[in-house]
């Protein structure tokens, strides 16, 4: 005899909502699935601040089952008595366990383990923003029938409470636009080529030997780490359920020094930039290296800090600034979500409900050529008289207004070799799709050295849109 899930599932009692006497002595019991760096931030807030988590929430907290890869290797912070496993299951069918804490990472198994807890009646906090942005969906459909609340604090943006702050302290809001600096990796490496003029590679490689890069940093230097984040805060600020595949992302790994140079001359540093900006006709979502003005309050988040600027039509301007990544700053995230879940259980509950439905928003996404943009150009071109004139021809011809233009002395040369010299043109606001047809005369009628630059330039600058 079959049933539907939503049947099974509906009405399973939460062990979070008790009786007033059950309440104050039963504590709540916490499974963590993954005990690495994450895992074991966790771990220690919990034992570090076990009191002041229990004034706070009314009970105590214990952790009761974890889940690992490898029994042997030496852990700094685990609790005595806490079952140690390599079976996730033992975890999620533990039945002191009420909150279950994905520390994983990755799709699967995450996922699936996920989707188990949440049937067998557990909530479930997790900092996947990689499953969130292409799993959402499914995710909380599963959250939905088993009517238990998925917190993910710590998905965007580390310690910084930013996901709260979008659904309580902004909620009378309506959002207009997000751009925030979203990869500590990144900005890491930015900060360090802007203030040392090193080039790309060199700065990777003492970004991996201090910590702050990956082995494999692909997901965080070609943008797709920044799309997954950019694809939450789009569900939590604008209701609207996007893949990272409908995200337009360039990232950091084929940034030259040289326009780090020239835009700090033009008064700019390049930061790497998720931004989401509401217009009447929809939504325009990309990530790009992005001129950032000197002295603005995204020029001065460095090194591995984040920082979300959030524009609200009541509110105005918004940043939220702090640790984007590491041990205990993604840890305090995910506790205070539990901390969320064990004194509104039922607020969580229904928070979670409302998120990525079949049935949210439908503004529609607006095609990457017609994202508005000022731009920053570099051409190298022959010193010959008449060069500037036509590449600003045919840039008139494409709509776009030029609004400074530097021109540096020509490189070395050698007996009679053409010299050539870097062109730097900022643009007034124009389609990216005017920029790329203007770019594909350029690059077949021009006699240039190399590809030509383009980059976006942060629109907040006085300069005419």
């Amino acid at each position: 005899m079959g049933c539907s899930p939503r049947v099974i599932f509906q009405n399973i009692p939460d062990p979070l909502i008790k009786s007033v006497s059950d309440y104050v002595s039963s504590p709540i019991g916490v499974g963590i699935l993954g005990l690495g760096t994450v895992g074991q931030g966790v771990v220690r807030i919990l034992a570090d601040s076990a009191e002041m988590l229990e004034r706070r929430i009314g009970r105590p907290v214990k952790v009761v089952a974890t889940a690992v890869r490898d029994l042997d290797k030496k852990r700094d912070y685990l609790p005595a008595g806490v079952v140690l496993t390599t079976d996730p299951m033992e975890v999620l069918t533990n039945p002191e366990v009420d909150v279950v804490f994905e520390a994983m990472g990755g799709i699967e198994p995450a996922k699936s383990l996920i989707l188990k807890a949440l049937r067998l009646g557990k909530h479930v906090v997790t900092a996947n923003k990689a499953l969130l942005a292409d799993h959402g969906t499914e995710i909380f459909e599963a959250a939905r029938e088993a009517e238990r609340a998925v917190c993910f604090e710590a998905a965007v943006a580390g310690g910084i409470p930013i996901i709260q702050a979008l659904n309580v302290g902004l909620a009378a809001n309506r959002i207009l636009s997000i751009s925030a600096i979203l990869n500590g990796t990144c900005n890491f490496i930015m900060t360090a080529m802007t203030r040392d003029g090193k080039a790309y590679g060199d700065v990777l490689k003492e970004a991996q030997r201090l910590g702050f890069a990956e082995a494999d940093p692909t997901m965080d230097v070609d943008g797709t780490d920044t799309a997954h984040k950019l694809a939450v805060l789009v569900q939590i600020a604008f209701n609207q359920t996007v893949g990272t595949d409908q995200i337009s992302r360039r990232g950091i790994d084929r940034l030259e020094a040289a326009d780090i140079r020239f835009a700090g001359e033009l008064g700019y540093v390049i930061k790497l930039l998720a931004k989401a900006r509401w217009r009447a006709e929809g939504l325009e979502l990309r990530v790009s290296p992005t001129l950032v003005p000197k002295g603005s309050q995204l020029a001065e988040i460095s090194d591995s800090y984040n920082a979300v600027r959030v524009e609200g039509d009541a509110v105005g301007d918004t940043l939220f600034a702090g640790r984007g990544a590491g041990m205990m700053p993604t840890a305090s995230a995910m506790v205070s979500d539990l901390i969320g879940i064990s004194i509104e259980p039922k607020a969580r509950i229904r928070a979670s409900a409302e998120l990525w439905k079949s049935s949210g928003g439908t503004t529609p996404l607006i095609g990457v050529d017609e994202h508005k943009t000022r731009a920053y150009l570099r051409f190298q071109i022959p010193d010959r008289p008449g060069q500037l004139a036509y590449l600003a021809q045919i840039l008139g011809d494409n709509g776009i207004s030029i609004a400074s233009v530097i021109q540096h002395e020509p490189e070395a040369q050698t007996g009679t070799e053409v010299a050539f010299v870097s062109l730097i043109i900022m643009t007034h606001m124009a389609t990216s799709g005017a920029m790329r047809r203007a770019l594909e005369q350029i690059r077949k009628t021009c006699e240039l050295r190399g590809e030509p630059i383009i980059l976006e330039v942060d629109g907040r600058t006085g300069q005419p849109n």
